[in-house]
């Protein structure tokens, strides 16, 4: 197919940046990629678009997919248990009454390490660090923008080095689509924590930060200003208790462990991720529906009710997954991957595969605001090209992932980041204008090292 197999997924890159809607470009992709398979198998033209219809439909022929997309709806579902419950307010309540983050530092600690705890999810990691922590800043003189950094540029972070979440899940789930990639996508996965650079240089910032309580440019100037005042939540639901948060998540990343030398005959690097996140998930979820049951805080009609709410407002994520899921498939059978592969091995030297995958990562997650449709997009021409170029996988997979959200910390409308403001109490542009001199250094720094490790590893 030659130049023409680069169309589908030049065709996404350029609707995310003119739409900055992934979901559009996902299904635009897929489309193109059938039409160039139809034409090339001399079908009737309109054969593109039924095509495109069963090739997402062919996702659930794969149990590991079908996995992936029923844990991706039971998160919603246990999210909207813990957000319901009132165990997140109950948490900080404790917290507060205990007379935890009686300085600077220890405060600014305990908001990096409640961010850190919360794992399980990005923007619950934000809500409850910064829920927790408004009102200790106002108390010590912080600004809002100082906590809306530390929340932020914690949270995704954790996420992706962590994995033990929708992220890894996910991340395993594409992976998953290549059979080819030398060992095991769990592996591989636990493979990238060492080597997601801007990850780790990112923690380091913000260790830096809590622990000096220094802050430096645009936030200076900001903190060198009479801060406003906050108020503390005081609505926590009757009968809330910290432990309708802490037992499902507890749960959930003790069994997913468990389940993961379960599935692996005891050895978690050759568990089966889809399986062992979902039977997790699951497990967290029952449990969550008891606790609340059996408290009599709700009746079964409605936590169904809260769960199904819970499931409808991560439907857009899950049609990601599927789309993406559906493009990979698509471009395998185009040859896009070995295309590229071709090129880049004629064209690029290959100590700067690994700096472009993350430059390449971090633009199209600043124009979209999303850096899980930044890999849905990156992650299926990665894989071919690690396959066909004999290179290591966990250092390109990981400046993909490190680049995904880099482009999420620098970007005004990604979610995470509107999602801080909210609950740091801070003005949207000022969170952004005041994190993105942090963001952009932990990106200089993450290039070089890329860079370097390019000329070690390759």
């Amino acid at each position: 197919m030659g130049w023409l197999s680069i169309l589908p997924p030049l065709v996404a890159i350029i609707v995310v940046f003119w739409r900055k809607e992934v979901i559009v470009a996902l299904l635009l992709a897929i489309l193109t990629s059938e039409i160039l398979l139809t034409f090339a198998g001399d079908a009737p033209g309109y054969y593109a678009a039924i095509a495109t219809i069963e090739r997402i439909v062919s996702v659930f022929e794969s149990p590991g997919n079908t996995r992936i997309l029923i844990f991706s709806l039971l998160v919603g579902a246990l999210l909207a248990y813990i957000r319901e419950s009132g165990g997140v307010a109950a948490l900080v309540e404790s917290l507060l009454k205990r007379g935890y983050g009686t300085t600077r530092r220890s405060a600014s600690l305990m908001t990096v390490f409640t961010g850190i705890f919360v794992f399980i999810e990005s923007n619950l990691s934000v809500l409850t660090a910064g829920i927790l922590s408004r009102g200790l800043f106002e108390k010590l003189g912080m600004s809002r923008a100082r906590l809306a950094y530390l929340i932020d540029s914690t949270s995704a972070p954790i996420c992706i080095l962590i994995l033990l979440n929708g992220w890894g899940a996910y991340v395993l789930g594409m992976l998953e689509q290549h059979e080819e990639l030398p060992g095991t996508s769990v592996g591989i996965l636990i493979g990238t924590i060492p080597l997601n650079f801007y990850a780790l240089v990112t923690l380091a910032g913000v260790f830096y930060t809590a622990i000096s309580t220094r802050v430096h440019g645009p936030m200076r100037t900001v903190e060198a200003q009479p801060q406003p005042t906050q108020d503390l939540p005081d609505d926590i639901p009757t009968n809330s208790k910290a432990r309708y948060m802490l037992v499902p998540l507890m749960v959930m990343v003790f069994g997913m462990v468990g389940f993961m030398f379960g599935t692996g005959n005891g050895d978690i690097t050759q568990g089966d991720g889809a399986k062992s996140v979902l039977y997790a998930t699951t497990l967290a979820c029952v449990v969550a529906y008891l606790m609340l049951l059996i408290s009599r805080r709700n009746t079964h009609q409605q936590l169904v009710t809260m769960g199904f709410k819970g499931m409808g407002e991560l439907l857009p994520l899950v049609t990601i997954v599927l789309l993406s899921l559906a493009l990979g498939s698509s471009l395998s059978e185009l040859g896009t991957g070995l295309f590229l592969a071709g090129l880049v091995g004629e064209f690029l030297p290959l100590v700067l595969i690994a700096p472009m995958l993350f430059l390449a990562g971090a633009l199209i997650s600043f124009t979209t605001g999303t850096s899980w449709g930044t890999f849905a997009i990156l992650i299926p021409i990665a894989a071919p090209l690690i396959i066909a170029l004999d290179l290591p996988a966990p250092l390109l997979l990981a400046a993909v992932l490190g680049g995904g959200v880099f482009g999420d910390h620098c970007s005004p409308i990604s979610d995470t980041t509107a999602v801080s403001s909210l609950a740091s109490g801070c003005d949207l542009l000022e969170h952004v204008r005041t994190q993105l001199p942090y963001a952009l250094t932990a990106g200089g720094i993450t290039l070089l090292l890329y860079l370097l490790a390019g000329f070690i590893m390759l």
